[in-house]
């Protein structure tokens, strides 16, 4: 289902261009929607996404705030042979423990030390997901084999690389996450998911031997972009999140 294009104020046209927008509730409805039904998919159609649509999407996305309009994001999307490809050599140097060890990633993505809430947290969506599929916790194959499918990008017709330029910096990471919401929830407004992928960080060697990038380069993460099988069990799955009560302090009167 494709849901309504929300407007904002300033809100870009279909160039990118700023327009003056309106709220309403029929476009607060559709932004809330887009929103608040994104969440990571696992399991795609093989159906094509047109080229229109992803730089249609990616238009949108760039409205996304910088400092100083730096806009740190840089978009590598494949399709057909060149994400064949790409998947091929990865999933070889994933199946082979040999290989595997020798690929660490470029930065650290999760905390050295857990805690809770996060690593409960953390657990539970994992545990989830392999209800969902009938894996056990002693079945290290099958876990193994899901999470190759990371590698196949989930079985998507396309697949997104993001890259920063190493000089920039933690500001420009932040900024590079609400490119990447802008992203997934644009795709959303057009009837496609997504599914964001730190996984494939520990192999940007490959990756960027597939992208021809310099050094100067780094990989922040994939993506999954395309149609939702809604057959797929494991598309069943939608994380908890906590109450507004549980993360946020009212400071002041009122």
């Amino acid at each position: 289902m494709t849901l309504a294009s929300p407007d904002r104020s300033p809100a870009p046209s279909a160039t990118g261009a700023p327009t003056t927008a309106t709220a309403t509730s029929l476009n607060t409805a559709a932004v809330d929607a887009a929103i608040t039904s994104r969440h990571s998919l696992r399991a795609f159609l093989p159906k094509p996404v047109p080229r229109p649509l992803i730089e249609e999407l990616l238009t949108v996305a760039a409205r996304a705030p910088s400092g100083t309009n730096t806009q740190p994001w840089q978009v590598h999307v494949l399709t057909g042979t060149a994400k064949q490809a790409l998947s091929r050599d990865i999933l070889a140097a994933f199946n082979d423990p040999v290989q595997r060890a020798q690929h660490t990633e470029p930065y650290a993505y999760y905390p050295t030390e857990w805690r809770s809430p996060y690593v409960d947290r953390r657990r539970k969506v994992g545990w989830d997901l392999y209800s969902l599929l009938g894996i056990g916790k002693a079945d290290k194959a099958r876990m193994h084999a899901q999470h190759a499918r990371n590698y196949e990008f989930f079985g998507a017709p396309v697949g997104l690389m993001f890259t920063i330029d190493s000089v920039m910096q933690q500001g420009s990471w932040l900024d590079y996450g609400m490119f990447l919401q802008n992203v997934m929830v644009a795709a959303r407004a057009r009837g496609l998911d997504t599914c964001p992928q730190a996984a494939f960080t520990q192999f940007h060697r490959i990756i960027r031997q597939h992208l021809g990038l310099g050094e100067e380069q780094m990989l922040v993460c994939g993506m999954s972009l395309g149609y939702a099988d809604p057959a797929a069990i494991e598309n069943a799955l939608v994380t908890e999140r906590e109450p507004v009560a549980g993360f946020t302090r009212f400071l002041g009167e009122g």
